[in-house]
């Protein structure tokens, strides 16, 4: 449950950083809304609730470890999570038919897994091999299986449909879920999920100025993820495109 929890929140910092690009999404009429969240009536109230247990629970515990830790620590923290994300990002870009980044993620793992002291420091990102993260979700959108309805996950944060049914594989695909020591492996779990959140303090005050902090960080989520499936170069939007130049 703690992977789980850790996988979709390491994404969604992206995805709250976006946020600040994106706030005039909230203005959109609520039937310009409709076709990428069908569920919203199921969605909000969950939205709602992940918020309130936040408040209580994580966001406080992310505040004490950001006072109480040096960013030096926090970033090797930060680092060591990043490095167990390597072997899935290999699957995966083999997956995806993109085996040179496969590679560059093996060796990035390689690398940081021993001169980098267990993935502590990032020395590949030092020696300049360059990172490319991918995940099942990712893979099964380059295959053509449909993004379906956006979804709000109890505890999770946002998804979309098939995201959310893929993420068992990203689960697995984790070195640490398959470590043997549960105390060990359940500490460092805690760790990584209040690292994360930490990293999201700053994001929060984006949602807060939000007319609709809901629209925001859904729209936020979905262009961020179509960016990620893109590799950075989604298509272009034809129809907003012919609307602009009618202009």
């Amino acid at each position: 449950m703690l992977s789980a929890v850790k996988s979709r929140l390491t994404r969604t910092s992206a995805t709250l950083l976006l946020a600040s690009l994106l706030g005039a999404c909230a203005s959109v009429p609520a039937e310009q809304r409709t076709d990428s969240d069908p569920w919203e009536a199921l969605n909000r109230p969950i939205f709602s609730v992940n918020r309130a247990v936040d408040m209580i629970t994580l966001k406080p515990l992310a505040k004490g470890y950001q006072t109480i830790l040096p960013g030096p620590v926090r970033r090797a923290v930060t680092n060591f999570s990043r490095n167990l994300f390597a072997p899935r990002s290999v699957v995966n870009n083999v997956l995806q038919g993109k085996p040179a980044r496969g590679i560059s993620e093996l060796g990035r793992f390689v690398f940081n897994s021993t001169f980098g002291i267990g993935g502590l420091i990032d020395v590949a990102t030092i020696g300049g091999i360059e990172e490319h993260r991918e995940d099942f979700g990712q893979t099964a959108a380059v295959w053509g299986v449909p993004s379906g309805p956006y979804v709000m996950l109890p505890f999770l944060g946002p998804a979309t449909l098939a995201d959310a049914l893929f993420l068992p594989l990203d689960i697995a695909a984790d070195p640490l879920y398959h470590y043997d020591n549960s105390s060990v492996r359940d500490k460092l779990y805690v760790l990584r999920l209040i690292d994360a959140r930490a990293r999201l303090l700053k994001a929060d005050k984006l949602l807060d100025a939000s007319k609709d902090p809901y629209i925001t960080l859904r729209e936020s989520y979905l262009q961020n993820r179509e960016y990620e499936v893109y590799d950075g170069n989604p298509p272009d939007d034809d129809a907003f495109l012919d609307e602009f130049l009618d202009d």
